[in-house]
């Protein structure tokens, strides 16, 4: 025999070292197939994570324009007057009608004041101007209401 030969007691020892080089080799692949998978894992538990936050922020509701700042009443007491005046009132009201609501005499000087006093309010959106001289503050506009107009009296007669 030669030295590359096996003899007939040698193959299963030679088996057996085979066997075990194989088992070896096999768990080290399981080992990388296990770290691959985790690998594999983790983009799919961070896609989840960002599909729960995508659906959760669609769910949320839409929050809308931010608010306009409201105006700021001038400091000088005469404005807080005028303002308790048209809170008290149902209907607009010319500069004449606030002095007399405010006791003040109806003279041309205090009309004056008054009218530049309600004009600098409705040019900070305090007030409105309806018309030329006439003052009033603004109503909050109803939301989700129909208007309908009123029919007018020859409106509703029969056309036949």
């Amino acid at each position: 025999m030669t030295g590359g030969e096996l003899t007939l007691g040698a193959v299963p020892a030679r088996l057996e070292e085979r066997e075990r080089e194989i088992t070896a080799q096999a768990e080290r692949m399981r080992e990388q197939v296990a770290q691959l998978k985790a690998q594999l894992d983790e983009p799919g538990r961070a896609a989840e994570e960002v599909r729960i936050t995508r659906t959760t922020l669609l769910g949320l509701p839409d929050p809308g324009p931010p608010a306009p700042p409201a105006p700021k009443l001038p400091d000088h007491p005469a404005y807080q007057q005028i303002m308790a005046v048209f809170t008290a009132a149902d209907h607009p009201l010319r500069a004449r009608q606030v002095c007399e609501a405010m006791d003040l005499a109806v003279a041309p000087d205090n009309i004056n004041n008054v009218r530049l006093k309600l004009k600098r309010l409705a040019g900070r959106g305090i007030l409105t101007e309806t018309e030329p001289g006439l003052f009033t503050q603004p109503r909050p506009k109803p939301t989700d209401v129909t208007t309908t107009c009123p029919l007018v009296p020859h409106e509703t007669k029969n056309r036949a």
